[in-house]
């Protein structure tokens, strides 16, 4: 499968909001992307627009789930959840970060509130966030490349270096590529043998049961961080055994009882036939490589696929502003498809300095030229303009700009592209 490059810098903390800042935790960091219309044409695998505002976008590390640093009131093992969190943040390049005592979440401060870095991507998850596997400073491809992913690259990864270290579990959802989850596994299993970072505590897996007295007890354990988000809403209930755990996760199969693929069968389950509970003790019956977590699906209706258009695939390569004769009608924009592919102009526009806009419809055609008439409320001006193709969502393609002294009557102004 190939990913999306994006480049852009890592953010722990809002100088002007330290306090409402970012809270990163082993698997999962603020990212501010260069382009952020990039960002819009990444499939979303449940139907979720990524959260993505003017601060950025969350990621989530694809294939690793390290113990929860927060989750609601409650947390996980505090070495490894911070022990987890310290390294992404250090890998990353963050160094002397220190955090509120009394929101040990938020980071008080550090040498860098943002660092370089970038992002291989290749969707959007249910939470809006991006999926990918994350590295420190800038890379050689241009911003938005596509690329296929091969293990030496995936190795110098965070995602793998947390992996390799023991620091978090693995959790491989079905966006991940089957070659990568394999190597990622077998990196895993290594990190196990040898009772790397949390592996030397590990609980309620296939080696040993946990027994969990209640919520006080299990936010000292250090069990597979799904199984602990699943716990904790359980629990919450009053709930004081896990005799009624197993029908609890099937009354929801959708926030609860995830569907998962057993590798070793390659039959299609549940969550709950990967877990046995009852009385006090709560176990996992299969290695977490051992199965693949299908993502939320979409609601009926919505669609999956990514926002169409990217980028300088369509360019704004002419602009008739001053026509010889009456302008109102016979202005023109020259419009260039540089892509591959046939692009659907259906809710694009162009739209002028003014906030002019006129509507365009139809296909296309890669490598195909349109002269679009201009009408409506979208009237070039002859002292200067700015002209944006926007597609829909109002992501911008291609953006132009003329002078007054390159307008003159009957004149096509090119743009050099």
């Amino acid at each position: 499968m190939s990913y999306t490059l994006l480049k852009g810098s890592f953010v722990i903390r809002y100088p002007d909001l330290p306090q409402q800042g970012p809270e990163p935790d082993g698997d999962t960091v603020k990212f501010r992307p260069d382009s952020p219309a990039l960002v819009e044409t990444l499939p979303r695998f449940s139907g979720r627009a990524p959260d993505l505002g003017a601060r950025g976008v969350s990621v989530r590390l694809e294939a690793i789930d390290a113990l929860e640093t927060h989750f609601g009131e409650v947390r996980q093992e505090l070495a490894g959840a911070e022990g987890a969190r310290n390294v992404l943040l250090a890998t990353l390049g963050f160094t002397n970060v220190e955090f509120f005592p009394d929101q040990p979440n938020k980071v008080r401060s550090a040498d860098q509130d943002t660092v370089r870095g970038h992002v291989l991507s290749n969707g959007v998850d249910a939470n809006g966030r991006l999926v990918g596997f994350v590295y420190a400073g800038d890379a050689g491809p241009v911003d938005g490349a596509v690329l296929f992913l091969e293990t030496p690259q995936l190795d110098q990864s965070v995602n793998a270096r947390l992996l390799a270290a023991g620091l978090a579990y693995p959790a491989f959802y079905a966006t991940l590529p089957a070659e990568l989850r394999t190597h990622l596994a077998a990196t895993s299993r290594a990190a196990r043998a040898a009772s790397r970072g949390l592996w030397a505590r590990s609980t309620a897996d296939p080696n040993a049961a946990a027994t969990v007295a209640d919520l006080a007890a299990l936010e000292t354990l250090v069990i597979w961080p799904k199984l602990f988000r699943r716990l904790v809403p359980y629990l919450a209930t009053g709930a004081t055994s896990f005799d009624g755990f197993d029908a609890w996760l099937r009354a929801d199969p959708v926030n609860r009882d995830d569907e998962v693929l057993l590798l070793s069968t390659v039959e299609r389950s549940n969550l709950h036939d990967v877990v046995t509970a009852g009385g006090a003790q709560v176990q996992l019956t299969a290695w977490p490589e051992d199965f693949v977590i299908s993502p939320d699906p979409a609601l009926p209706g919505v669609p999956t696929g990514p926002q169409h258009g990217v980028p300088g695939d369509v360019l704004i390569v002419a602009a008739l502003p001053n026509p010889l004769g009456t302008d109102r009608g016979h202005e023109s924009v020259t419009l260039l498809n540089v892509s591959s592919a046939a692009v659907a102009l259906d809710g694009w526009a162009l739209v002028d300095t003014a906030g002019g806009r006129y509507e365009l419809s139809g296909t296309l055609a890669a490598g195909g030229v349109i002269q679009a008439t201009l009408g409506g409320a979208l009237a070039l001006g002859n002292t200067g303009d700015t002209i944006t193709l926007v597609a829909a969502k109002g992501m911008t393609i291609d953006q132009v700009t003329y002078k007054a002294d390159e307008v003159r009557p009957g004149r096509t102004i090119t743009f050099g592209r």
